[in-house]
C-alpha cells in the first residue's frame, strides 16, 4: 500500500496542467454559487380541540346556509306535456327454443355442429336485416 501511495504522489506532482483564465473564473464561480443548506422552519404547534371544533361547525353551518338557500331559490317545477312517439317499425317477436345440449358426438363433431348452425343463424339475420332495410 506505501508504494501504491508513494506512486500517486509521484504521478501527481508529474502532471502539469494549465488552467485558462476562463475555467478559473467558472471554478470560482461554482465555489461562490453554493450557499449552505437552510434550515427547516419551525413546525407549527397543533391547533387545540376547541380550535378544531369550531371550524368543524363553522363548516357544517355554512354548508347547510347553502342548501337553505339553493332550496328556497328553486323555481316551480313548469308541467310538461308528454306527447306518444308512434313506433317507427314493429319488431318481431322470437321464440326461443332453448334445449339441452346433448353430446352423441366427438367434441371435434360438435363444434363443426355448432359452427355451422352459427353460419346459418348469421345467414338467416342477415337476410332479415336486408327485408327490413
Amino acid at each position: 500500500m506505501d508504494n501504491l501511495a508513494k506512486q500517486l504522489r509521484e504521478d501527481a506532482r508529474r502532471i502539469e496542467c494549465t488552467i485558462s483564465d476562463e475555467l478559473d473564473d467558472r471554478i470560482r464561480a461554482s465555489l461562490h454559487g453554493i450557499s449552505p443548506e437552510q434550515s427547516a422552519p419551525p413546525r407549527a404547534e397543533p391547533k387545540s380541540f376547541s380550535f378544531w371544533f369550531a371550524s368543524s361547525m363553522t363548516g357544517v353551518v355554512a354548508a347547510g346556509a347553502i342548501i337553505a338557500m339553493v332550496n328556497l331559490q328553486r323555481p316551480e317545477p313548469v308541467p310538461v306535456a308528454v306527447e306518444t312517439v308512434p313506433a317507427v317499425f314493429n319488431l318481431p317477436t322470437i321464440e326461443w327454443k332453448a334445449e339441452t345440449a346433448v353430446l352423441t358426438n366427438s367434441l371435434e363433431q360438435e363444434i363443426e355442429n355448432l359452427q355451422s348452425d352459427l353460419k346459418k343463424a348469421e345467414e338467416s339475420v342477415k337476410e332479415d336485416i336486408d327485408r327490413l332495410f
